[in-house]
């Protein structure tokens, strides 16, 4: 994706924290010509190299899987925290614009076999039932429930390139604190979480 230099994250740590608090993301590939998108979590993780990678699973009904070829690029998407901002909070005449965060993983896929997919399946699970009241283990459903794991194809990503966009008005220090206070007054919680991360960056 373009990425300005100012607005670039080359902090690949802060990016792989970012991946892994904001894992919902776009896989696109070609799919009978065409280009296809599906919304789905794909978890960073690393390989028995140590090597980065995404892994994630999609249902065998979505035709996108059988166009998994191995040694060709896909691309993953991942959105975080976004906010319009007005020009009225400059000093300055200026354009309004939008501050975002955005990542993206370009990588070759690799269909997992099914031992892969149950422990990616734990893997997931696991995490989001944390702070559950009750929480959901796979290793407690029957095998019944379990029979649906033949509905599904796993995959992992290896992991060839990472573009991250940190646009948080790094451009226009003298603004940030009315920008802050402006974005603070708002009840859109990505406007609350934009001034948070331009603070973070001061």
């Amino acid at each position: 994706m373009y990425t300005p230099s100012h607005y670039k994250n080359e902090n690949l740590d802060e990016v792989r924290e970012f991946l892994v608090q904001n894992s919902f993301g776009i896989l696109i590939n070609q799919t009978d010509g065409r280009s296809w998108a599906t919304h789905i979590p794909m978890e960073l993780d690393i390989d028995a190299e140590g090597k980065d990678i995404l892994v994630g699973h999609i249902s065998k009904a979505n035709p996108q899987w059988k166009s998994f070829v191995e040694d060709k690029e896909v691309l993953a998407i991942f959105n975080g925290p976004h906010s319009y901002i007005s020009s009225s909070w400059y000093k300055e005449e200026e354009v309004p614009t939008w501050n975002y965060i955005a990542v993206h993983v370009y990588g070759k896929i690799q269909i997992l076999n099914e031992g892969a997919v149950l422990d990616s399946l734990h893997k997931l699970v696991d995490k989001y039932e944390k702070t559950s009241a009750n929480p959901v283990s796979i290793h407690n459903l029957s095998h019944k429930t379990m029979r649906q794991i033949k509905g599904i194809i796993g995959f992992q990503i290896n992991i060839s390139e990472i573009q991250a966009t940190y646009k948080l008005s790094q451009t226009r220090p003298e603004d940030h604190p009315k920008i802050i206070e402006e974005l603070q007054k708002t009840s859109n919680p990505g406007s609350h979480e934009i001034a948070n991360r331009i603070k973070q960056k001061k």
